[in-house]
């Protein structure tokens, strides 16, 4: 006879052994959600940041013509507030750096972004197939 748990709260268990395994890789717990969309003219990319303004983020295009996407949120360490004291502080993002790939099709010099209702909004218009084919090096051969 095998025993057998007695418990209403088994689901958990099922979703826990099909997704807690070794090939799946878990996200950062502290890094803040991602969403990368494509359309037909150019790549938006999204992240979560509550409580961020545009001076807490930095998006620049390194030497190997990726996007970097830093923020780095500064908070005075003072526990006491006017009508308490923290018992459990967990508001709070500290440091963050995602760098992305950038596709070949893409008008790097017209990217912008801006920070609204919680959300880094990246927007990476894509070149038209006329001005990819101009933008081709031609090596001639001698």
């Amino acid at each position: 006879m095998t025993p057998m748990r007695r418990s209403q709260n088994w689901l958990p268990y099922v979703f826990n052994d099909l997704f807690d395994n070794d090939w799946m890789i878990k996200a950062n717990s502290t890094a803040p959600a991602i969403n990368v969309i494509e359309s037909d003219k150019d790549y938006r990319v999204e992240v979560a940041a509550p409580g961020m303004t545009k001076n807490d983020f930095n998006i620049k295009i390194d030497e190997n013509n990726n996007l970097v996407v830093s923020m780095e949120k500064k908070e005075e360490k003072n526990e006491d507030k006017k009508d308490g004291r923290y018992l459990r502080r967990e508001f709070s993002y500290s440091k963050f750096q995602q760098t992305m790939v950038l596709p070949d099709n893409v008008e790097k010099d017209k990217i912008e972004a801006k920070v609204e209702n919680g959300v880094l909004s990246i927007s990476i218009p894509k070149r038209t197939e006329e001005e990819a084919k101009m933008a081709e090096k031609v090596i001639e051969i001698k």
